[in-house]
């Protein structure tokens, strides 16, 4: 478990339900039944059917995985990362818009409460614009108010992020971004969230870093632990302070990725890996 700075233990491993369509219900009780306990969704119909996810926490309760047992995180997205089916009137202002947005979610997802609240994005990608702080503030009132437990911020840059720490109410609990070993597993942002006792989520782990799967250092890596190569960036992750996501559709790679927390990585290698993609 990872706690926030505002102090609510969240799960060190979250499952991502992105690109999963119509078998989104089925792949989130599997991963449910693997260990699973933290699933993460969007209320944007491009890319996530949230309501599906809605579906497998029905199905779970009824097995008897209540939904007080699981960690359910979803977000607002903005008019701009939307196709035509808004899931709020895109010609209201955008204090409704989060709201209708928000509202919809929990019906979609059968609960009267969240675990994290998640901005996908600002408008631009520098700095936050008088809209970009009016969608905070009405998910910083959501957050007042009870109805969610965290709030947070997707594909965000430090510049960004550190202008919404100084700002904001409400500072984000969490931060969730694409993360490139290239760029040093995303390091500006990962050092402001470890400042701000911010938990940060880094997705597309292994699907933005093909390249250093070739890496035979990597590789060797991987035969000296006894992991898979998978295993090995889940595992650097967490040793990092990292909450890692995983999308993975495959029963196994699950069970495989659940088990990245029992070995650890020695402090050199954990060095090396820091540096691998750069």
């Amino acid at each position: 478990m990872l706690t926030t700075y505002n102090q609510v233990p969240v799960p060190s491993f979250m499952y991502g339900t992105a690109w999963k369509k119509e078998a989104t219900t089925e792949l989130v009780q599997q991963a449910v039944a693997s260990g699973f306990t933290a699933i993460d969704t969007a209320n944007q119909l491009i890319h996530y059917q949230e309501a599906l996810v809605g579906e497998a926490l029905l199905e779970l309760a009824k097995q008897g995985t209540p939904r007080e047992r699981l960690f359910v995180q979803t977000k607002f997205t903005l008019a701009n990362g939307q196709d035509h089916r808004t899931p709020y009137d895109a010609q209201a202002n955008l204090t409704t818009q989060v709201k209708q947005s928000f509202d919809s979610s929990l019906a979609h997802l059968h609960t009267d409460y969240l675990d994290s609240y998640v901005l996908h994005g600002p408008y631009a990608r520098r700095g936050l614009s008088d809209a970009d702080w009016e969608v905070w503030a009405a998910i910083e009132s959501i957050y007042a108010a009870g109805k969610t437990k965290m709030i947070g911020i997707s594909n965000v840059s430090a510049d960004q992020l550190r202008l919404l720490c100084e700002r904001a109410a409400h500072k984000p609990m969490v931060v969730q971004n694409r993360c490139y070993a290239a760029l040093g597993w995303d390091q500006d942002v990962r050092e402001i969230c470890r400042t701000h006792g911010i938990i940060y989520q880094g997705f597309s782990l292994l699907t933005a870093n093909r390249d250093i799967f070739a890496d035979p250092e990597v590789r060797a890596m991987a035969v000296k632990y006894g992991m898979g190569l998978a295993q090995l960036v889940f595992r650097f992750a967490m040793q990092v302070g990292m909450l890692p996501l995983t999308g993975t559709s495959n029963q196994q790679h699950m069970n495989e990725d659940l088990r990245s927390d029992q070995f650890t990585i020695s402090a050199e290698d954990l060095q090396r890996l820091e540096t691998i993609g750069m």
